[in-house]
This record gives C-alpha cells, structure tokens and sequence, in this order.
C-alpha cells in the first residue's frame, strides 16, 4: 500500500493529530528513488500506529515553500501539527524509524 499522498487539501487534517512524517520528494531526484520504497516500507509496517506520507514537491510547491524545503528528499516529522524534526538527504531505515518512535 505504501504512504499516503498529501497535497495542499489534506496536508493540514492529516498532520493535525499523532505522530506524522512526511517524506518531500520528486520524480526526477535521484536520492528520492533510494528513499521512496524505504517511506513506503514504513508505512506498511507502522499503519496502525502512525501516519506516513509524502508530498511531490513539482506539483505541491506551495507546501515545499510553506516549510522551506530546500533540498530533497527532505523527511519531516509532525507531532499533533508542529515540526519536532528535520532529515534532509538520504538517512538509513533506522533512522527514519527512529523518527516515528
């Protein structure tokens, strides 16, 4: 199944309560590629106990400004709608499971 997909419609329901990481990324990145089915790994294993998501930042540009993404992929995490944490680049599994802890 993988993660969800966020855009500006759902963005703010979805991260407004738990634990949400939301993973920034783009087609043609490189380093997104790597990242993407590690994103969607979570997902799967962590459904019942937290929210994962993406944002295509081609096609959602507002959001990436919003939270001033710079580079990608860049992986945020939400607690009941604040950012606690940043990764930008690619980070192993661990680290990103970290995050969802």
């Amino acid at each position: 199944m993988g993660a969800e997909h966020l855009t500006s419609g759902n963005f703010e329901e979805t991260i407004k309560s738990g634990r949400v990481l939301v993973d920034f990324w783009a087609d043609w990145c490189g380093p997104c590629k790597t990242v993407g089915p590690i994103i969607d790994e979570l997902a799967d294993e962590y459904k019942d106990k937290v929210t994962v998501a993406k944002v295509n930042v081609d096609s959602e540009k507002k959001l990436a400004m919003r939270f001033g993404v710079m580079s990608i992929p860049t992986v945020v995490t939400f607690n009941d709608g604040a950012e606690v944490n940043r990764l930008v680049g690619v980070q192993a599994k661990e680290v990103y499971e970290a995050e969802l802890k």
